[in-house]
């Protein structure tokens, strides 16, 4: 089975929120992009949680207002193998050098993980780490219908108290 990787870590000197999936889904790699697939709620979540309508901005002007608010991408999981796009048949993990990033963004209040699978590999990566929070949110996946779009916004919306 092809191994599957992560993209770039997108973040810079301001980054003060890191928001980490797990590892980018077919529709996402097959687009170079991260959250690419229509479904994928991402995108809305973010951009209610800092007032911004990202949805219909193209994927560079998303981007660019991430950077303007201080929020950086990335992921967990380095590469994997997976048949399609499930976080549940992720296997052969080799997890992305999480702390030596974080190591390097001066002004990072907050690591938020997209998603219970996220969160396993992360935290245990940045335990001790300290100097910033740790916030598990709800998956962004249309996978993750167990919540309503509100009910995780209401947890997404936490991202806003690291970025003032």
């Amino acid at each position: 089975m092809e191994r599957k990787s992560s993209f770039a870590p997108l973040v810079d000197w301001g980054t003060r929120v890191l928001i980490l999936g797990s590892l980018p889904g077919e529709a996402s790699l097959a687009a170079a992009q991260y959250y690419a697939h229509p479904r994928n709620q991402f995108w809305r979540l973010v951009g209610a949680a800092i007032g911004v309508e990202l949805v219909t901005m193209d994927y560079e002007a998303r981007l660019a207002v991430l950077r303007d608010h201080h929020i950086g991408l990335w992921d967990s999981i380095g590469s994997a193998t997976r048949p399609g796009s499930l976080d549940t048949a992720i296997r052969d993990v080799e997890v992305n050098p999480l702390a030596s990033l974080v190591a390097t963004l001066p002004a990072l209040c907050c690591v938020a993980f997209n998603g219970a699978k996220s969160a396993s590999i992360g935290a245990r990566q940045l335990a001790g780490a300290g100097g910033f929070a740790l916030l598990r949110l709800p998956s962004s996946s249309p996978a993750h219908a167990a919540l309503s779009f509100d009910d995780k916004l209401a947890q997404w919306t936490n991202l806003r108290k690291f970025l003032r």
